[in-house]
């Protein structure tokens, strides 16, 4: 998808590092409104390009008096004034508002975090004009404006008299000191709301369906008319709604392959093979490699140490898969599809101002792990704008049965870095399919 391409007004995200990034994102999007996540310190160019009509500042752990904290591109303030475009400073954007366009932010007297009470003390679009007006909003911040910038006014403040939210109505500048995205700031999202369609003039015409229809023409002028398409089914939700999208474009062009490993579910491979073949029309190869995959895992103990195995062998199936697919065409498959959402996107970035190039591995990924560089295969991610609730929704549109989009998660590496221990040893992967298959029906049962 691209973001270019969607008819309805674009909310645009500069991330400093908030552990909310996700949660703004999702709020504007609940709203049927477009919105996109990019890191705080892009380049102006960036920011132009999309076009937005709003643009949120968003919190982050850092202060603006420390080095190397932070900010927006230089020339943003005068971008955002010269083209009418409406910025919100939350928490950390607020401060850096304040700051870039002449005002004083200094340590708090007293720092304020938790639930605490505002006051709305002058009338405000953003409050929808209700002065007197109090509410309990999350705050988290040690930071505080002590100096308004010129053209901006107060509009509430909190119980300990520091500033709770500001504006300047001439320049479209707004901010927040509290969180309004998050649960614990109960009337945040009527905030968020009127400051979207009474203050910005937002229109909420952003639906899967437009998704959907836009993902299809990009996929119809990435893949040409005799291009082959392949990709690896895992099972998963994600994986299956990439494929059924990209099967409705360019038909059996696309080759799946759905590999057992012998670390899936009691029966996972008949339930999803059925959906894939009865219900979804998918062309699927499933390639048994029970033995070449529980070889390989003999001994080893090492929760890692299997992830590696596990891809490794992945990698070995998926290549075996590419070459007899090109023989059987007598030629080379051009693309692949990945089931990559949103949050993996957003994930692979190093949050602004920790210095890093890449993020901390904390495990390696569950997916295949890269693909055999001979192959130089061209990705096709039609999914990579979506967070998984959109996904599900994007399937029912797609008409992937309900009882498969609701299936209980399942780590790619299977039931291996479920056993402790020797995977190979005392039936212990038949005794926790079992296991799993009582509890599945218990929770099931539940629901």
């Amino acid at each position: 998808m691209d973001p270019k391409a969607v008819k309805t007004d674009l909310v645009l995200i500069l991330d400093f590092g908030s552990q909310y990034t996700h949660l703004i994102t999702r709020r504007f999007r609940s709203l049927s409104v477009f919105s996109l996540c990019i890191s705080g310190t892009s380049p102006l160019s960036t920011i132009t390009s999309l076009n937005p009509k709003v643009v949120i500042l968003s919190g982050g752990p850092h202060s603006v008096h420390a080095d190397n904290s932070p900010s927006f591109a230089d020339g943003f303030v005068e971008w955002a004034q010269s083209n009418g475009v409406f910025v919100l400073g939350i928490c950390y954007g607020l401060h850096l508002l304040v700051q870039r366009l002449g005002g004083e932010v200094r340590v708090g007297e007293k720092q304020e975090y938790g639930r605490m009470e505002i006051e709305v003390e002058k009338s405000c679009g953003i409050f929808g004009g209700k002065v007197g007006d109090r509410q309990v909003v999350w705050m988290s911040h040690g930071d505080e404006a002590a100096t308004l910038p010129n053209g901006f006014e107060v509009v509430a403040r909190s119980q300990q008299v520091a500033v709770a939210a500001v504006e300047d109505k001439y320049r479209r500048f707004f901010g927040l000191q509290y969180h309004p995205e998050v649960t614990h700031s109960p009337e945040g999202m009527e905030t968020l709301r009127s400051f979207l369609f009474e203050v910005c003039g937002v229109n909420a015409g952003w639906k899967m369906e437009d998704v959907m229809d836009e993902e299809i023409k990009v996929i119809n002028n990435m893949v040409g008319p005799d291009d082959h398409v392949i990709c690896a089914l895992s099972g998963g939700v994600d994986s299956t709604v990439a494929a059924t999208l990209v099967h409705k474009a360019i038909g059996d062009r696309l080759h799946c392959v759905f590999v057992d490993n012998g670390l899936l579910r009691y029966k996972e491979r008949e339930r999803v093979m059925e959906t894939f073949e009865r219900d979804l029309h998918l062309p699927v190869t499933c390639v048994d490699a029970t033995e070449q995959f529980l070889s390989k895992l003999k001994g080893v103990v090492d929760p890692e140490l299997k992830r590696k195995i596990i891809g490794k062998e992945f990698i070995c199936v998926f290549d075996a898969f590419a070459k007899e697919l090109e023989n059987n065409l007598g030629k080379k498959p051009v693309f692949f599809v990945e089931g990559t959402l949103y949050p993996d996107v957003i994930e692979s970035c190093p949050p602004p101002g920790t210095g890093r190039t890449h993020s901390h591995t904390i495990k390696s990924h569950h997916n295949v792990g890269g693909l055999p560089k001979d192959m130089k295969l061209k990705l096709i991610e039609p999914l990579k704008l979506l967070f998984k609730d959109e996904v599900r929704q994007l399937g029912r549109i797609l008409t992937v049965p309900y009882s498969f989009l609701k299936r209980h998660p399942f780590p790619g590496p299977g039931l291996a870095v479920r056993v402790l221990g020797d995977v190979t040893e005392d039936n212990a992967l038949d005794t926790l399919r079992q296991v799993f298959w009582y509890l599945l029906e218990e929770v099931q049962a539940c629901v």
